[in-house]
């Protein structure tokens, strides 16, 4: 029912880099007609001046939802465009980082529904996970249409509030991050090892892409999953012992650098 308002009415989308193509795409594939999507985007790949969508054309008036999808310190040059979608029916979402939603209350006006979203960039595999929360205009009908929207790409979580964005920003915004640099940590204790570097990375990559659909797959939690491959007194127990010391290992590591990306976000809001 939320894309059929979005296939009559329409939907502009602001920006569109790698998450907003990952985004565009997953909309598309689920059955959005491309002559219902308006992109605003100055430097478009091949793939979007061929996806049948509007591409830098005038825009409709008033659009079920305008998405944005540019850099947080490029908004201030182009959201005045779009300002007088604001104060109407118009649910405005924002992927943008450290963007406050009471920023876009001030610059749509404060009677606009607004929609917060944090996806991450398995989106672009279809395999995302956004956290989603919203001010009181927006109420739960514009949840659920950014819930469908976001949906197209991955799974969506509903936060108690903006006070959580960042936390999720930490986690799951940049958590692909950290799960890249243990691949290729993991094939430098390897190749330590005397592994040959394109055979370390090939073990690291796959046996971390294999756990993650393991776990993905599982009803089991994570804690079992470890257990399961933990032999007593055998190699991948020893290896535990580091990666889970409460001093030094995995946990307290893994607390300081989500927190300190929590802190740099809630920086970058004010």
């Amino acid at each position: 029912m939320a894309l059929e308002r979005v296939a009559r009415e329409g939907l502009v989308l602001l920006g569109c880099g790698k998450m907003g193509s990952a985004l565009l795409a997953g909309w598309l594939a689920a059955g959005l007609p491309p002559g219902s999507v308006w992109v605003v985007e100055p430097h478009p790949t091949d793939w979007l001046k061929g996806a049948g969508v509007h591409l830098n054309a005038t825009l409709p008036a008033t659009p079920a939802v305008v998405v944005l999808a540019v850099k947080p310190q490029m908004m201030g040059a182009a959201l005045p465009a779009l300002q007088a979608m604001g104060n109407g029916q118009t649910l405005v979402v924002s992927i943008a980082a450290g963007t406050a939603i009471a920023t876009f209350e001030a610059v749509f006006g404060d009677r606009t529904p607004i929609v917060r979203a944090m996806p991450n960039t398995p989106a672009m595999v279809g395999r995302g996970i956004t956290g989603i929360c919203a001010n009181a205009h927006a109420g739960a009908e514009g949840l659920a249409l950014a819930r469908a929207l976001m949906q197209a790409v991955g799974e969506v979580v509903e936060l108690e509030g903006e006070h959580q964005i960042d936390a999720v920003t930490a986690l799951s915004g940049g958590g692909p991050a950290y799960v890249f640099h243990m691949i290729e940590a993991m094939a430098a204790a390897g190749e330590a090892l005397g592994l040959a570097p394109d055979v370390a990375m090939r073990l690291a990559r796959v046996t971390v892409c294999g756990a993650g659909e393991l776990a993905r797959r599982s009803d089991e939690p994570a804690s079992q999953l470890r257990i399961n491959v933990t032999s007593p007194g055998g190699t991948t127990a020893e290896a535990l012992k580091h990666l889970m010391d409460p001093e030094t290992g995995l946990p307290p590591l893994m607390k300081r650098a989500v927190a300190a990306a929590a802190a740099r976000g809630a920086e970058l809001a004010k």
